[in-house]
């Protein structure tokens, strides 16, 4: 899949894969500026409050958000990406670190697919796809899990083929955690959603675990 725009978050690092790095428009967050340079990628725009670091000297565009504000620095990452059109966006290093960072990072996403868009968050051990009603294919993830979750209050009509625990037509809410952990069954898994704000999540099995 191509990409709009790529948004390095403030999470923990991890590699970003070839075809993000290709995106449109690469925006850096906070410390994700000091991840970009380790990734040897030029980011188009420098955002954040800088509070766990100093806003850098560049030639780059540099936005300085205010401590106190209502967006996270991603999510003013992602507010700025829509407005330039992108509806196709990935935010890399969105995981790890302080659980209510990556909480926002998963609403963020929410809030780019009720804006008409779709979103990819990566992090070193964990993938997710955050999409609106639609019928998505996953590729076999060999030694992942995959997990579905409600991020609306309901998600209707989901279907589930080419796993170990199939189902038709279920509905989901983002009260009850009705869909983790199942695995490929064939070469790939198709998730279908009739309504709702669908994300799906593969996480790397730890050395042992099985499903």
């Amino acid at each position: 899949m191509t990409y709009d725009c790529l948004i390095l978050s403030g999470g923990e690092y991890c590699a970003v894969p070839e075809n993000l790095r290709q995106a449109g428009f690469i925006i850096a967050c906070d410390r994700g500026w000091e991840y970009a340079g380790r990734f040897g990628i030029e980011p188009d725009l420098i955002v954040g409050d800088f509070d766990s670091s100093v806003p850098p000297k560049t030639g780059i565009a540099v936005k300085v958000l205010p401590t106190r504000k209502d967006d996270t620095d991603t999510m003013y990452a992602v507010r700025t990406a829509l407005e330039k059109g992108c509806r196709k966006i990935a935010i890399a290093c969105a995981f790890g670190g302080r659980l209510d960072h990556t909480i926002a990072n998963l609403q963020s996403a929410a809030y780019v697919v009720s804006h008409g868009g779709e979103c990819h968050l990566i992090g070193e051990d964990t993938e997710a796809f955050v999409f609106p009603a639609s019928r998505k294919t996953f590729p076999r993830h060999e030694g992942w899990s995959l997990s579905l979750f409600a991020l609306s209050d309901v998600c209707t009509g989901v279907t589930i083929e080419g796993t170990k625990f199939d189902c038709e037509g279920v509905t989901m809410t983002n009260a009850f955690p009705l869909g983790v952990s199942n695995v490929w069954a064939s070469e790939e898994a198709v998730v279908s959603v009739e309504s709702g704000i669908m994300m799906v999540v593969q996480s790397r099995l730890k050395k042992g675990e099985h499903i």
